[in-house]
């Protein structure tokens, strides 16, 4: 696996559901790239546009690359049980978009059979191996989220004033546990003794935790009314819940993916998202984009964006952890340096 230098992709927050956008031409490169303007498709996860997390990091990421090179994009969302996740991409090929991205591990169960029909296309998924499919037209686009993660909860434990904090997972997963093992192993590394409520708000296979803020609330309401001060959610959408849940109770939260101080509209919620864990999809969108138009796509492989990369990260909006920014900063070199090895699991 490579590890892919960033480039730093603007950040937004969109209230639509799906869309089809025309950039400056009209593209249809093939699956070389070239010179021709792109025309992108680009299949979200569950909860389309406007989660403020991870589908409007992913948006943010197609907007700056359609910015650079031109071209047109078209996004699609996912039905009501995200059962026609094959369907979307079948159909962004079937219209001629080159290349396609799928945004969100769910689609590994179906990328496969997807990609075979269209070889002459170039693909890529957030957070599913492309090595484990083995096609030569699909890109995986994967994150080291536990090592983000374990710094949320360095952040956390120095910042508890109850040595009680809480994490809120959306769907009981391989990927989600990952937050869930690194965000446990940052805060027990600051102190061995710390209380951590965990909960998933929906099991596996469910997806709708991931879209559920009013559950989302439920699950972080009763950690902070058993005494934690500080509630981590890697929840999607169901995450302003977790926010709202906090600035009830008085306490505070951490944002996943985007930075969540900044796609909030609300202040009072912006006041409790003390940090957020960076999940850099907008770059990893942007770089595969900028790949395929200059031609240098490598297909079957796995890029891997971590802490070294910058692909994962913690925000510092608001100030509300820059009194702690050396100590998180010592743990962020140690995890480079090899010094520290994070869990993936819990």
């Amino acid at each position: 696996m490579k590890v892919a230098a960033l480039v730093l992709a603007a950040s937004t927050a969109l209230a639509a559901c799906a869309s089809d956008e025309a950039g400056s031409g009209s593209g249809g490169g093939g699956s070389e790239g070239g010179s021709e303007e792109p025309r992108i498709g680009l299949a979200f996860d569950t909860g389309g546009r406007g989660d403020r997390s991870f589908n409007d990091a992913a948006v943010a990421g197609l907007e700056a690359a359609v910015e650079e090179h031109g071209g047109e994009f078209q996004d699609l969302s996912p039905n009501a049980d995200a059962s026609n996740r094959a369907d979307l991409l079948t159909q962004l090929a079937d219209e001629g978009y080159n290349p396609i991205i799928a945004v969100g591990f769910a689609y590994g169960e179906v990328i496969g059979d997807v990609v075979e029909q269209y070889p002459d296309t170039q693909f890529a998924i957030i957070d599913s191996s492309a090595e484990d499919v083995g096609a030569d037209n699909l890109t995986g686009l994967l994150f080291a989220e536990e090592q983000g993660s374990f710094l949320a909860g360095v952040a956390a434990a120095l910042k508890s004033e109850t040595a009680h904090i809480g994490f809120v997972g959306g769907v009981e997963s391989p990927l989600i546990q990952k937050f869930e093992a690194g965000y446990v192993a940052g805060a027990q590394a600051v102190n061995p003794q710390i209380t951590i409520d965990r909960q998933y708000i929906s099991p596996a296979g469910d997806f709708s935790g991931f879209n559920a803020p009013d559950r989302g609330l439920l699950v972080a309401q009763g950690m902070y009314e058993a005494g934690a001060d500080i509630v981590y959610h890697a929840a999607g959408g169901s995450g302003l819940g977790v926010f709202q849940a906090a600035a009830a109770a008085g306490g505070r939260a951490i944002g996943v993916d985007s930075d969540q101080f900044q796609t909030v509209d609300d202040p009072a919620l912006q006041a409790v998202i003390m940090t957020s864990m960076l999940k850099r999809v907008d770059n990893a969108v942007s770089a595969f984009i900028d790949s395929y138009v200059d031609g240098s796509v490598e297909g079957g492989s796995d890029i891997v964006y971590d802490l070294e990369a910058e692909g994962v990260g913690l925000s510092n909006s608001g100030g509300q952890i820059d009194d702690i920014q050396d100590q998180i900063d010592d743990y962020r070199q140690q995890i480079v340096d090899g010094e520290i090895e994070v869990p993936t699991t819990p």
